[in-house]
């Protein structure tokens, strides 16, 4: 395919969402900086700073005296997409790099996501090879969510891409577009559409520390993904109730029919106990998933801002807020 882009008449964002990195950060920085004298075009690093509660953000302004990055820093902790979402609003560039500062997405494939995009694809995600170096429950639980979502939602999600990717200007301007507060952004990715482009790379071992992503974060984010792509699990829940309800009448039938033939007797009292549990379990179940989806309008219609900046440094108008 023949190249349809010039990478040097663009500018390109590189975006660094970044928590507690305080032991790999410089390493990372400089690593990033000398990989990008190499790509052909000229670049800007902007370093979304989760709220760190090390000393990630005083490494970054220091870092300032050797490398020219631009640092955007949370007042709290928002979240990995919430600095995802920063940087697409604020990078400047003609297209965007989203990368973690871990080492685990290597920097030798940054030029083949380039290549890609001269092109012409607007999109181009990282496919991990492998996910040996997971637990198998994980990795399980894992394949078993995005099965489950590309099923019941009318996106795909490639399998094993994440937030490793370089998107176009028109792609940057499509997500700021979206104004959801509850932000799932690889199903934001895939429900943008646009010409993409998946490029495999083997994941490397986290220079530093430890992942934030626990178990829990993990299972929200599940959460968070399916009820705002799908509605199946309300319609689902509505099927459920309808079969019951039918059973139940048929049963109900069969006991007045019963009664009125042989007369009442006693025996059924576990019957009975049995069938309010299961009911009662399915009446709460049901709730629960109506409360998910009451709780996801409740925080939008709210339209508190997706994240507040307490300091924003190295750019033009650079002011403390």
């Amino acid at each position: 395919m023949p190249h349809l882009r010039s990478r040097q008449q663009h500018l390109l964002s590189v975006v660094v969402p970044v928590y507690n990195e305080e032991d790999v950060i410089g390493d990372f920085l400089h690593a990033l900086h000398a990989a990008s004298q190499s790509w052909g075009m000229p670049t800007e690093i902007l370093v979304i700073n989760d709220a760190s509660r090390d000393t990630t953000l005083a490494r970054l302004k220091a870092l300032r005296q050797d490398i020219p990055i631009k640092i955007l820093s949370f007042s709290r902790n928002f979240g990995k997409e919430c600095a995802l979402t920063a940087g697409l609003e604020y990078c400047q560039g003609d297209v965007a790099l989203l990368i973690d500062a871990d080492f685990q997405h290597p920097l030798d494939v940054v030029p083949q996501f380039i290549e890609a995009w001269e092109e012409g694809y607007d999109m181009v995600y990282g496919v991990r090879q492998s996910r040996g170096d997971e637990k198998p429950i994980k990795r399980w639980l894992t394949h078993t969510f995005y099965r489950l979502f590309n099923k019941i939602t009318p996106i795909d999600i490639p399998k094993n891409a994440g937030d490793f990717r370089l998107l176009d200007k028109k792609v940057v301007t499509a997500l700021n577009q979206l104004p959801e507060r509850a932000r799932y952004m690889k199903g934001l990715y895939a429900w943008v559409g646009f010409q993409s482009k998946g490029i495999y790379f083997t994941v490397q071992p986290r220079a530093a520390g430890q992942s934030s992503w626990n178990f829990f974060r993990l299972i929200e984010l599940a959460l968070t993904g399916i009820t705002a792509f799908s509605d199946l699990p309300l319609r689902v829940w509505s099927i459920v109730g309808a079969i019951i309800s039918l059973f139940a009448f048929v049963y109900g039938s069969f006991i007045v029919i019963k009664t009125l033939v042989a007369g009442a007797d006693f025996p059924g009292f576990a019957t009975l106990i049995v069938a309010i549990m299961f009911l009662g379990g399915i009446q709460l179940l049901s709730v629960g998933i109506l409360g998910e989806y009451i709780s996801r309008i409740f925080n939008e219609v709210k339209q508190r801002p997706t994240y507040i900046i307490s300091e924003q440094i190295g750019f033009d108008k650079s002011e403390d807020l």
